[in-house]
This record gives structure tokens, sequence and C-alpha cells, in this order.
């Protein structure tokens, strides 16, 4: 099942976090209200992996079983090339901030495991980190609990949802939570298995939508949702980061994908799909993207103010993109997928 429709969300919960990555002088943050919705557009990132869970579930749902080895080989193949070319772009640079140990935790994808080292180098890459767990998770997830359709994961996924609410707003009134830039920050924001609830509340949902699929027009209720996500954002001060907001994201992403109104109509236009598509290098790249250009326009000794600046990134940052998806991201996908593990037969 492929769910076009769903694939531009991708696109604007990227751009929210460029956004809210950029420098805070922009425009959009001398606006009272509207800066929150950036200020707190980290929440993104947890858009991104309740979608994760989601999808994995629609793209596997059909099958009795999933080959470990397949599916390992696939999630690299779509995640790690442009997850490296985030590195070595940030180095382009960075080139002084090289160090061995961090490039190993990099690699390996285990930086979000230690606080303190969580946000090393080109930093969006913790929530790769993260999602190289859920990975790891998912095929046994399914092919003991989602393919045998046990209901204990049921009571698991939303007991692991309830306490890690309730965790994620005791732990910062302890006297051992240090505030922003700390190790205490990073492990109550960036661990793994604070987000593990994300994603398996996103596998309940694609569970829940396989059974439960019917077209209908939902473009009132979309946008209800859409205009209730913004306003929680901001004028509600709660801890959003770590799964609250999925009580929002997973009306929003079923009925997104079950409807038929022209919501779906536009969602679906070739453009904006493709921006969804590219939005993973958006993502990943465009943190050295903003450093390049921020060199690049000293070199040249070019003055504009911050706004201008600001218009000139995303178009660079969109066009680089594009560039990385169609020249890095497809061909090295479809070269590694085409990777056979052979195995021996007796």
């Amino acid at each position: 099942m492929k769910i076009g429709q769903i694939t531009f969300t991708r696109f604007i919960a990227a751009m929210a976090i460029v956004i809210s990555h950029f420098n805070k002088d922009l425009f959009l943050y001398r606006i009272d209200y509207i800066s929150n919705l950036f200020l707190r557009a980290n929440v993104g990132v947890s858009y991104f992996f309740i979608l994760s869970g989601f999808i994995m579930i629609v793209a596997y749902g059909q099958k009795n079983k999933i080959d470990y080895l397949e599916f390992y080989k696939n999630r690299f193949a779509r995640i790690y090339p442009l997850y490296v070319l985030g590195l070595l772009l940030y180095f382009i640079t960075r080139y002084h901030l090289f160090d061995g140990y961090k490039v190993l935790l990099y690699g390996l994808g285990i930086q979000s495991w230690i606080p303190g080292e969580a946000m090393i180098l080109n930093f969006p890459g913790w929530s790769i980190s993260v999602e190289f767990f859920f990975y790891l998770l998912f095929p046994v997830l399914y092919n003991y609990f989602y393919s045998k359709k046990n209901k204990a994961i049921w009571i698991f996924a939303i007991v692991i949802w309830m306490v890690t609410q309730v965790f994620s707003n005791w732990y910062p009134t302890l006297g051992i939570y240090k505030g922003p830039h700390t190790q205490s920050h990073e492990f109550l924001y960036y661990f793994p298995i604070w987000h593990v609830n994300e994603f398996l509340i996103g596998n309940l949902a694609g569970l829940y939508f396989i059974k439960n699929f019917r077209q209908k027009k939902y473009d009132l209720h979309i946008l209800l949702l859409f205009l209730l996500v913004m306003v929680s954002l901001m004028f509600v001060p709660l801890f959003y980061h770590n799964g609250l907001m999925a009580l929002l994201f997973v009306p929003v992403i079923i009925l997104i994908s079950s409807n038929s109104g022209w919501l779906t109509k536009l969602f679906s236009q070739k453009p904006l799909e493709y921006l969804g598509e590219i939005s993973y290098a958006v993502y990943i790249t465009h943190i050295p993207i903003l450093y390049l250009l921020r060199e690049f326009l000293r070199v040249q000794h070019y003055s504009f103010d911050i706004d201008t600046v600001f218009v000139i990134y995303i178009i660079v940052m969109l066009i680089c993109s594009a560039i990385f998806y169609q020249c890095i991201e497809k061909p090295m996908r479809n070269i590694l997928r085409k990777i056979n593990f052979k195995r021996n037969e007796y």
C-alpha cells in the first residue's frame, strides 16, 4: 500500500525543524505566539518517529514474517548514504572539529545512547541514531507480536507511553536536571528509550489503519486537527518532545491517509509529493548546507540582512537536497538493495 498524500507532510515537519535551527533573529521569531511554533518545532522529530512506525506497518503489514537480513539491508540502503554525506559536508567547514571517537560514535549511529555526545558533529543525526534502534527492534516486534496479532503489545505500548509522559514532566523538576546543553538535558531529550513509545504508537496506528481503512472526505477534520496542533504549540506550555503530541499526530496521520477529499488531491500533486521524497535529504543536510552558505557569504564579503539570507538558504538547500536525492540517495539505495546475502544450504 502506497499513501502518496502522507509523503508531503514529512516535508512540512522537516521545514519546521529547518526554521527552528536558523538564526533566532529571523522575522518569524519577531511575531508573538508564531515564534512559539518554531521554538517548539523540534516536535517535528516526534512526528517523524510516529510516522516511521506507521509506515513500517503499512509497508510490511501483509507479510507473515519479515526476513531480518533483508529488512536491515533495505533500511541501511535507505538511510545510511545520506547520513554519511551529512557528516562529510559538515567537515568541509568544521574540519578542525574532527575527532576519531566522535566519528566512530556517529558512524555506528550510537551517539544518542551517550548523554553528552548525542549532538556531536552533524547534530540532526541524533534522531537517525534513534531510528537505527527502531529498525533493530521492528522485525522482532513484527514477527513475534504484530504478525501473530498478539494484543499484549497494545497494553505494553500504552504503558510505555504513559510512563514516558510522567517521567518527561517529572525529571525537569529534579535537582539533577541542569538545563539546556548539559548531559541531563540530552538524557531527557535524545535518549532513545524515551522515544520508543512514539514508534510503538505509530505501529499501533498502522495496525488500526490497515484493519479499518476506508476512504472518506476528512478535509475539515484534518484542518481542525492541524489548527489544534498549532494552537497547542503556540499557547500551551507542555513538554511535547517525547511523544505527548501522539494524541494529535496519530489522528492526523490516519485521517490524511484515509482522506479522499481535496487535501489528498493537493498533497498528491507530483511537485508536493517530490518535496516529501527529498525531505530526508533536507533534514540530514540542512545544517552543513547552512554552514557552507554562511562561509561562502563571508568569503565573498556579501552582506545581507538575516531575512534575505534565509530566503537564499531555503532556495540553495532545496536545490541541494533534490540533487542529493537524485544523485546519491536513489542510486545508492538501488545499488545496495541489489546485494544478496547468500546463505548456506544443507
